[in-house]
């Protein structure tokens, strides 16, 4: 059987959708190189800002550069698209309405997999964006399922989301990694079961990140996604 080919609409940011390449080549069983995933990527980082656009509320919508970006994939080969950012599913939407073909939804399968590992959970704690939280692309779920989704404080929301800026620039240190582990001790003391990593640029940072509960890190999740995909099983 022919493996699928997956198409990347990266650029959100750069770092982050290499990190998710990495993610996936790691996670492919392979003997040599023809046993890997092709992937076709589009790694733009002119991407319209979806911290502008959802935050600030004065930047334009990324939604029909991340539409034409996928039309260029699906023209270019790719059997099935998958977005390495947790935000810019808020215009999944208007992504999937420009294809013909399957777009992966990192956030449905993040919950999915929490879901059923977890079958008891009633709190899971959320480390992302801003942006992520505004727009409910995590808490809307899990109230579906009955489950609460708890935030870091005020205060160390906003050191995650300086952490978030400082990433996208690919001049972070040790300090963003601490930031990530406080944030992430304060919401098991807020009694969450289970921890998301839902910010594809802390998920360049989270390794090793440990708070005593089981932690999901979104693009890890993606990554096994895809490979499951590419390969005919799931």
């Amino acid at each position: 059987m022919t493996d699928k080919v997956v198409g990347v609409i990266g650029g959100m940011g750069p770092e982050a959708t290499v990190d998710l390449m990495g993610r996936v080549i790691k996670a492919t069983p392979a003997e040599d190189d023809i046993d890997h995933i092709r992937m076709v990527v589009d790694n733009n980082p002119q991407v319209p800002s979806r911290i502008k656009a959802i935050i600030e509320g004065t930047g334009e919508s990324p939604a029909p550069c991340m539409a034409q970006m996928a039309r260029n994939l699906a023209a270019s080969g790719a059997d099935f698209l998958v977005i390495p950012c947790n935000t810019a599913h808020y215009y999944y939407d208007e992504v999937c309405s420009a294809v013909d073909i399957p777009v992966m939804n990192m956030i449905d399968v993040t919950v999915e997999t929490v879901l059923n590992e977890n079958a008891s959970i009633r709190t899971v704690g959320l480390l992302a964006s801003k942006a992520v939280l505004l727009t409910g692309l995590y808490t809307k779920p899990f109230k579906g399922k009955g489950i609460d989704v708890i935030y870091p404080s005020p205060e160390l929301q906003d050191l995650l989301m300086a952490s978030v800026r400082k990433i996208k620039t690919g001049k972070y240190d040790i300090g963003d990694r601490e930031v990530l582990q406080s944030a992430a001790e304060e919401l098991v003391r807020k009694r969450s079961e289970a921890l998301i990593v839902a910010c594809t640029e802390l998920s360049i940072i989270c390794d090793g990140l440990d708070a005593g509960v089981k932690v999901y890190d979104a693009s890890q999740v993606l990554a096994e996604s895809i490979v499951r995909m590419a390969k005919g099983r799931g």
